[in-house]
């Protein structure tokens, strides 16, 4: 390895290092918080960032190191509340996935839940129908196509504060891109099954 790839490595980490402390302290998503860190250590706004696995190890280092007494608690209080959210929305088969899947998540992470439908506008009016309010806006899937995402806020008793949740919203056929395994040979994502399991339910 030559001394420029070197140090464009010790550079991503420690993009990555400062990264992770904006997740877990302000509840800042992997983009932002990388692209702030990056400006944090006075890089240039065309600095290579490290990947997100890379922040994601950061993260967990973080955790270790400074959460390890309250992080599980809150991230079971977290999978639990996704739970609530995964059986009221069965019928639309969903997914849990981002921190709180992943096990990095804390009391600011926001419920990422991918749901499934055969009519794109089912979950919407499931939604309208329970009089639940929420916000719609269109993101970057993880088909890497646009698709709306359905944001609203639900208390969690256990930590005491209101949680944003996020259902994004898939045509039906998408679940089998949805199951396959990440960079790391992990489910990217776990149905209410899964997530039960993890609660040991």
């Amino acid at each position: 390895m030559n001394a420029e790839s070197t140090l464009m490595d010790s550079v991503k980490s420690e993009i990555a290092a400062t990264a992770a402390r904006m997740v877990v302290e302000e509840g800042l998503e992997y983009g932002p918080a990388k692209r702030r860190a990056a400006r944090q250590l006075g890089l240039s706004a065309r600095a290579a960032l490290p990947d997100n696995d890379l922040v994601e190890d950061s993260v967990r280092e973080y955790i270790e190191l400074f959460c390890a007494e309250t992080q599980p608690s809150e991230l079971a209080a977290l999978r639990r509340l996704a739970l609530t959210w995964m059986e009221r929305l069965a019928v639309f088969r969903p997914y849990l996935g981002g921190a709180v899947w992943h096990g990095t998540a804390t009391r600011l992470s926001d419920i990422y839940l991918q749901l499934f439908c055969d009519d794109p506008k089912s979950a919407e009016i499931a939604l309208i129908d329970h009089q639940i309010t929420y916000e719609t806006r269109a993101v970057t899937g993880f088909t890497g196509a646009t698709v709306d995402a359905l944001s609203l806020s639900s208390m969690s008793a256990e930590l005491g504060e209101p949680i944003g949740v996020h259902l994004l919203i898939y045509d039906h056929d998408d679940v089998r891109g949805a199951l396959r395994p990440d960079a790391k040979g992990r489910p990217p994502r776990g149905d209410i099954r899964a997530v039960r399991a993890m609660l040991g339910q």
